[in-house]
Formats: structure tokens, sequence, C-alpha cells
């Protein structure tokens, strides 16, 4: 696959653009970093921001902590792609370290965020639509058509809608007392990741029946 397949398969993203992000993929290319330890260190950065969802009812300014999880974890994300492809260190394993470490990533920040919330149920559903419409975008891929990254809740969105949920979390249960922010944040992503799906399928359904 050539640099230019490569990129035209990938999540656009505006922030690969960006200045801070030129200076941080440089600075790394000048380490021995590759973009599988990357992958695996988002993993990590995932699990800390999920202890800190599931540990916030102790101390609400833990989901604070958890949405820096959410960020940097979506920032390895991107440093990972950006070392890989403009810094021309893909792996043999590259495709597997692209897309598992992400899977594993969602699932345990929503699970988390469910329990958080106190509807773990909400927190296992958000997870596993999440990975259905990964699925989904993927299965159009071994079709032949271009991968479809169409939202409405596509990973961005779903980890902005989770990160304004734990901040207003957090808000909330300082100032009122209630916790109403988190739990509406994951019946969204779940409704939005839902309809993703829907879009998606209804595009490959459209893709398939021009092609034959």
């Amino acid at each position: 696959m050539g640099i230019e397949e490569q990129r035209a398969n990938r999540r656009p993203l505006k922030s690969r653009g960006t200045s801070w992000a030129r200076a941080a993929t440089n600075a790394l290319l000048r380490t021995k970093v590759t973009p599988d330890q990357i992958s695996i260190f988002g993993i990590f950065v995932a699990v800390g921001g999920a202890w800190a969802f599931v540990e916030a009812w102790r101390a609400p300014w833990l989901y604070l902590l958890g949405a820096l999880g959410i960020q940097l974890r979506l920032i390895c994300n991107m440093l990972d792609g950006l070392i890989a492809v403009e810094g021309g260190r893909k792996s043999a394993y590259g495709p597997l370290f692209n897309e598992v470490p992400d899977r594993v990533q969602d699932s345990v920040l929503l699970i988390a965020a469910g329990y958080a919330a106190g509807y773990a149920w909400l927190g296992f559903l958000a997870a596993l639509l999440a990975a259905v419409a990964a699925y989904v975008r993927l299965l159009g891929g071994t079709f032949g058509f271009a991968q479809d990254f169409r939202g409405p809740m596509a990973k961005p969105h779903r980890m902005a809608a989770l990160t304004f949920g734990a901040v207003a979390a957090c808000v909330e249960a300082y100032w009122a007392g209630t916790f109403y922010a988190l739990p509406a944040a994951l019946a969204l992503i779940a409704a939005g990741t839902l309809l993703t799906i829907v879009r998606r399928l209804l595009g490959i359904g459209a893709s398939l029946k021009a092609a034959g």
C-alpha cells in the first residue's frame, strides 16, 4: 500500500496539520520510538482514564483526570499514524496496532464511564455499538470501498461527547451534588453511534448497488 493510499484510508483529522502535531512528530522521530509502542502506550493512558472514572465517586475531580485520559489517548492515536506514515516507520504489524488498541481504549473508557454514571449496562451498550461502528467501517474496506468515517458519532465525536460529559459531571457534582451529566452523555453516545452504524451500512449498500 502506497503512502497516498494509506492517507486516503485514514480518518480525516484537522489536528494532524497543526504546528504542535508537527513539532511532536518531529520530536518523536528523533527518538527510536515506534508507532506500535505509541499505540500500546495509548492503552495504558486509556486504562488510567478509566480508573479515574471508576474512582470519581470518591473524589469528583477525578472526572477531569478521566477527561484528560481521553484526550491523551486521542493524541496517541494521532501520533502513531503520523510516525508510521509521514515518518516512514510503518511496521509489518501496523494495521493490527492501528485498530486493536483503538477498540480496547474505546471499550475500557466507555464501560468505566458507565460504572461511574451508575448505569453499567449503558457503558457496555455504548462500547458494543462503538465496536460495531468500527467493524462496519472496516467491512466497507474489505469490499474495496474507501473506509467510511462518517458520524454523527464516529470515534472523535464519541470521545468529545465523553470528555464534555466528564467535565460537566465534575462541575455538576461540586455545584449541585447531582449526577445527570455522565448518563446523559453516554445515552447520547449510544444513540448517535447506532445512527452512525445505520448510515454507514446504508452507504455500503448504496456502493454495492452502484458497483453491481
